[in-house]
């Protein structure tokens, strides 16, 4: 069988499941728990400076989108760092991490830009033998408006400064979280990088109103009337994670970098993708607050049995796999040509390819007599929106046709030779290049 046990920048776990740092992690009560139902490890709920006490809202702290079924499919959360005093963490901490030895255990901090603020809390940390520190560059709401989270994140070099004086002040390694409110990752994770880090870790929460009360004229979660700015996760923002690590796996600069990957994993499936495009682990939040800590098996399951079939012995076998295949679209191959084919068996004359088609694609589909639906090859450009709307699996596939192929209607052909497409006149980038 598979074996899903991972080694990341030095740091043991049964499986690369770990839980995110949130709202789950935030206490010894939650994380054994976690432990209990098989989570290799976890990022403790961030941890502040001593100091002036954190406080939160005590009304409504998330708010959320659901898909027609009320399924959750994107959360925002107006939370802050860990409310609980340093003392106490810290004490949970070090007694979770001995009565659990085999889990990985990182901790999650943030704390004013300042080299002693770092030094001071680091040695805490170091005392309660954790595995590993994550830099908090990513929160945006909340702490960013007082110089923290993403206020850093954003600047790739109070990045590399900060993580170069975490680096200086602890023997634990360093993750540094990046925040995706930014217009190009590469840069922070270079930042990151130049510091130091040990590995990157994203990514964090989106900048986000989920809904506006369009009674009382206010967003939600709304607090006496007034709303904020929240953090968004969930299955909505996974393929901007994905995107975004696959980044990071294929810059050269960055190359190599361990990347603990998140956003929006709820299944094994998703976990595998962001192994494949380059993580070593990956975080999950919102599906564990969606369903409980649980579902985590379903997730070992589930990856264990894909590895066995595959011939994946180890986790890190499949890490980076798809990294290669990940380019520019000036790269992508003009010599491949697909068109639609609809299974007429499987088909429930519901229409909706052809009104997706007719009103907003390509008119490629034609409606003949008794609704029976077939495609027009040599309209047909395969962008596959009739695929995506059809509501029933399967029915509706892109067949690979060959170079050269002619419509035996129209006598057209459908499919061209750009072999040269790199230099070809049609190419606008071989334009732009001239």
């Amino acid at each position: 069988m598979a074996n899903l046990a991972t080694e990341f920048v030095g740091i043991r776990s049964p499986n690369p499941f770990w839980l995110a740092s949130a709202p789950p992690t935030d206490k010894e009560y939650n994380v054994v728990r976690a432990f209990r139902a098989g989570w290799g490890g976890v990022v403790w709920k961030t941890l502040g400076a001593e100091g002036p006490p954190i406080v939160n809202v005590n009304g409504p702290r998330y708010g959320v989108v659901w898909g027609p079924d009320r399924r959750v499919l994107g959360l925002n959360n107006i939370e802050l760092i860990t409310d609980r005093p340093l003392e106490v963490n810290l004490r949970e901490i070090k007694q979770v991490k001995r009565d659990w030895p085999d889990r990985a255990m990182v901790v999650s901090l943030m704390v004013p830009c300042d080299e002693e603020s770092w030094k001071a809390i680091l040695k805490r940390v170091e005392e309660t033998e954790a595995d590993a520190v994550e830099l908090n560059f990513g929160c945006p709401h909340g702490m960013s408006e007082r110089g923290m989270g993403s206020a850093v994140g954003q600047v790739p070099e109070y990045i590399e400064m900060v993580t170069r004086w975490c680096k200086m002040h602890t023997r634990m390694p360093v993750l540094v979280k990046l925040t995706p409110n930014i217009t190009d990752i590469r840069y922070p994770a270079r930042a990151a990088k130049r510091g130091g880090a040990d590995a990157v870790s994203l990514i964090n929460t989106i900048s986000s109103i989920t809904s506006v009360n369009l009674d009382t004229m206010s967003p939600e979660p709304s607090i006496d009337g007034k709303g904020t700015h929240g953090g968004y996760c969930g299955p909505a923002v996974k393929p901007i994670a994905l995107n975004m690590v696959a980044e990071i796996a294929r810059d050269p600069e960055t190359a190599g970098l361990p990347i603990s990957g998140i956003g929006g994993i709820t299944t094994w499936r998703d976990a595998a993708e962001f192994l494949a495009l380059g993580a070593g682990t990956v975080q999950v939040c919102t599906a564990a607050m969606t369903y409980g800590f649980r579902i985590v098996q379903e997730m070992i399951a589930g990856l264990s049995d894909w590895m066995d079939a595959k011939g994946y012995s180890s986790v890190a076998e499949v890490t980076g796999r798809a990294v290669p295949n990940v380019t520019d679209w000036q790269y992508l191959n003009l010599n491949y040509v697909t068109k639609a084919r609809i299974d007429q068996q499987l088909c429930i004359k519901c229409g909706r390819c052809y009104a997706a088609c007719e009103d907003t694609s390509h008119q490629a589909i034609w409606m003949k007599p008794g609704r029976v639906f077939e495609v027009n090859d040599a309209e047909c450009v395969a962008c596959n929106l009739c695929v995506d709307v059809c509501p029933v699996e399967g029915c509706i596939t892109m067949e690979r046709l060959p170079a050269g192929a002619v419509d035996a209607r129209t006598g057209r052909v459908v499919s061209g030779d750009y072999a040269n497409w790199t230099t070809h006149p049609n190419n606008p980038m071989a334009r732009a290049a001239e």
